[in-house]
């Protein structure tokens, strides 16, 4: 391929397309019709952010990819509730400076590279949504995370020697964080078809135990394809008389 930089791109897609066919097949057999009827849309989340730290020293974006699936409920008339659960996700810092790795605790390596904080999570929104008739969203409300571990990541590529290492810092952080999510979108079809939207998160929780000046902040690029069986039409009811016999 000539442009390496689209493989993680083409990547995902392939493999949401991949989640949604199986998904569908399983969703349906299970719920029938109560996906994606008017007043539920099921689907795959997927896309990628850029996160941050507040008050660390790093000067780049921690960039990952994540995955999930959602529920869109109508409340009343435009009004929806978004939820679900990211459940592929990370959020951190990239190339942190001395003064975080002596905060950190983390020695560093006699190479030259870079250091990033990385901490996997289990990321729940409940979020307010409202459309307009345009087919633009806009959304808000709160959104929790659970961690399941963290590390500090070195990188490094001198002389075409690759170095990888992780060093586990899980007990650091706290398990849960918390803050408030806003973001906007746009629906491709006006009928359960795919959409396109920005999401931005402002962590409210403290990150690593014991000190208050570190919060997480999170950009979200995302695709959401909506999975499951369409709600069946009704067929008209036979008029009397219709089936009898001339």
């Amino acid at each position: 391929m000539k442009n390496p930089q689209l493989k993680p791109f083409i990547l995902i897609g392939f493999l949401l397309i991949s989640m949604s066919m199986q998904s569908q097949v399983l969703l349906s057999l299970i719920f029938g019709d109560k996906l994606n009827s008017d007043g539920l849309e099921f689907g795959l989340e997927g896309g990628m952010n850029l996160s941050s730290i507040s008050n660390l020293e790093a000067d780049k974006p921690l960039s990952k990819f994540n995955l999930g699936f959602y529920f869109d409920i109508r409340l009343k008339n435009q009004w929806n509730l978004y939820t679900g659960v990211l459940v592929k996700s990370k959020l951190g810092d990239n190339n942190l400076s001395e003064n975080d790795l002596n905060f950190l605790e983390i020695s560093p390596e006699p190479e030259s590279g870079r250091y990033s904080q990385n901490a996997e999570y289990f990321l729940i929104p409940a979020l307010i949504k409202y459309s307009f008739k345009n087919r633009i969203y806009a959304e808000t409300g709160p959104q929790i995370g659970y961690m399941r571990k963290a590390w500090v990541e070195f990188n490094s590529d001198v002389g075409g020697v690759e170095i990888r290492k992780r060093i586990s810092n899980t007990d650091k952080l706290n398990r849960i964080d918390a803050g408030v999510a806003f973001g906007a979108g746009y629906k491709l079809l006006p009928k359960n078809g795919m959409t396109v939207g920005v999401r931005y998160y402002l962590g409210l929780a403290n990150v690593y135990k014991g000190n208050n000046n570190f919060k997480h902040n999170s950009l979200f690029l995302k695709v959401n394809i909506p999975i499951g069986a369409d709600k069946k039409k009704e067929e008209p009811t036979s008029k009397k008389g219709d089936s009898k016999k001339k």
